[in-house]
């Protein structure tokens, strides 16, 4: 079985943009990239530890298997990550091995690469994803930037769109109570027009 190196650590959290705050701003670890994985629930960050990285991923939809072990066991270590050569051949000989395996085939992870699990039962007590880059890798992690970035954008448009709306109400607001100030120094009723 040849295993080339570790990968990635990854970390659950709850909040990306706090775990930031420590692995970016205190450590000084540069965020490789960041991607959103809606096939798998959850939003990655990848930050670079000269050939390794840490990954942080935080659940974006309930009912996941990274949501359920977040909210079983909190945030902190989630897997490790090994590389692989052939992630088919590993995953032949492990079965043949008697290894527990999550995944008996690959399938396509963050990025494009194909990955499987080992069930922890197996590793005692650790889940290990392994990992096999492909060519499609680049392009699939600029479709998913590009889905992440869209998503962004949709939200912040909701939230400019909110409080556009809030300030307006106010304006109105306050127009009508200066129409009412001046109707009921002038002892005319108030009028019911808006603006």
């Amino acid at each position: 079985m040849a295993i080339r190196r570790i990968n990635h650590v990854a970390l659950l959290v709850d909040d990306i943009d706090q775990a930031l705050v420590f692995w970016r701003d205190v450590l000084g670890l540069e965020v490789a990239h960041v991607e959103d994985a809606p096939d798998q629930g959850s939003i990655v960050a990848f930050l670079s530890t000269g050939d390794q990285e840490v990954e942080l991923v935080k659940p974006t939809t309930p009912g996941t298997g990274v949501a359920r072990y977040l909210e079983h066991r909190g945030p902190g270590l989630h897997h490790l990550c090994l590389e692989v050569d052939d992630l088919q051949e590993c995953l032949a000989q492990l079965k043949a091995r008697g290894v527990r395996l999550i995944n008996t085939e690959p399938i396509v992870g963050t990025g494009g690469k194909l990955i499987a699990f080992i069930h922890p039962e197996s590793t005692h007590g650790v889940l290990v994803e392994l990992y096999e880059i492909t060519g499609a890798e680049p392009l699939i992690r600029l479709d998913r930037a590009r889905g992440l970035a869209d998503r962004a954008l949709a939200q912040g448009q909701a939230v400019a769109a909110g409080v556009l709306g809030f300030l307006r109400g106010l304006r109105q607001d306050g127009a009508r109570r200066r129409r009412d100030r001046v109707n009921k120094g002038s002892g005319t009723p108030a009028s019911s027009d808006q603006d």
